[in-house]
């Protein structure tokens, strides 16, 4: 989710070697670590719920999974509930319907096809939200070059290589559509609900919107403590872990830096898929995966390029980009490459949208 907090700024930005915390030149080694153990978790928490299937189905595993991280959540953060505005209770609904769904999906969509495979379809979302909302023609390039990527796996079936699971695929892409919505909906809450009340609303909320498609499921869950124990082990790999990895990671790193790691996940989950759960990694498999990675690294350098000044955050050092945290947080996997006043400063000045 998108955290925004910003204040007036005083100072200008070094260069990235200069970062506090490293010794010398270059990127502290530390936050690095921490996004790719968040990344690399996330994918642990994929592998784990598909083991949930069989006996879960996608959308009981992601009710349940979903309820046990609300849980943890809320107790942590306790959120002030009666505090919130209409305003506020509206943004924060909308994107908990939008995180229901997005996950019910992807996990309907990695319950049929390879998990590397589903990650790349859904990248889609957000990429085509960041070039669309972009000033910039060229970054329809950087999509042009994802969708070049995923269409490899339309090669893959038709030659025989390797099949897709069309449903698979179809619940795929309409988890891409939520990630999109899912960075609107996540900017909107981060500019209107302090902290992190709203991730711990929305992921409640979430839990609610997918409980009607998996309610059998959950409850099967909740009889066995062998599955609950392993949707707890799910939620916490998959949202709690990653989740308190990146909070550690996001006022060490550059919004650029922080992009550029997330935006490997579509390799690591492909990793992932042949580890632990024994999917096939083809090449087609493997240069898609490179060709998504490509184009979402392209987004991310191209808009720190040409993004102006941000305003410093009050409770950061000066000189630091305050990079966003955004699906990575809640099912993990892509950075937003605009921050929230710049996404919806976008939003805002154009007068009609399809």
């Amino acid at each position: 989710m998108t955290t925004s907090t910003t204040s007036s700024s005083t100072g200008s930005v070094p260069a990235v070697g200069s970062a506090p915390g490293s010794a010398g030149g270059g990127l502290p080694m530390t936050p690095i670590l921490f996004v790719l153990g968040s990344c690399t978790s996330l994918q642990i928490g994929a592998a784990l719920a598909t083991g949930l299937f069989d006996e879960l189905g996608a959308f009981g595993t992601t009710t349940l999974r979903l309820a046990i991280a609300a849980v943890i959540l809320l107790v942590i953060v306790r959120p002030k509930v009666r505090s919130f505005t209409r305003e506020q209770w509206i943004a924060m609904i909308l994107f908990g319907v939008v995180v229901g769904a997005m996950n019910g999906n992807f996990y309907a969509a990695i319950e049929r096809i390879p998990l590397g495979t589903a990650v790349a379809f859904e990248f889609l979302g957000p990429l085509t939200v960041a070039a669309v909302l972009s000033t910039r023609r060229s970054d329809l390039l950087w999509v042009a070059l994802a969708l070049a990527g995923v269409s490899l796996f339309g090669i893959e079936s038709l030659t025989g290589a390797a099949s897709l699971d069309l449903i698979g695929v179809m619940f795929a892409l309409i988890a891409a559509v939520f990630w999109g919505l899912y960075v609107l909906t996540s900017a909107r809450v981060g500019r209107l609900v302090p902290g992190q009340d709203g991730l711990a609303v929305a992921m409640a909320v979430g839990a609610l919107t997918v409980l009607p498609f998996g309610t059998e499921g959950a409850l099967v869950g909740l009889m066995d403590w062998r599955l609950l124990a392993l949707a707890a082990a799910t939620a916490i790999m998959a949202s709690v872990l990653p989740y308190t990895l990146e909070l550690a990671a996001l006022r060490r790193l550059p919004r650029h830096a922080f992009g550029i790691l997330l935006s490997l996940e579509p390799v690591l989950a492909l990793i992932a898929g042949v580890l632990l759960i024994g999917q096939d990694a083809t090449p087609l498999r493997v240069l898609a995966a490179v060709l998504v990675v490509g184009a979402s690294v392209g987004v991310t350098l191209t808009a720190r390029s040409s993004a102006p000044d941000e305003p410093q955050p009050v409770d950061e050092e000066p000189g630091w980009d305050m990079p966003i945290p955004t699906h990575a947080t809640v099912t993990g996997e892509m950075p937003v490459v605009f921050s929230d006043e710049e996404l919806w400063d976008e939003v805002d000045s154009r007068p009609t949208r399809d």
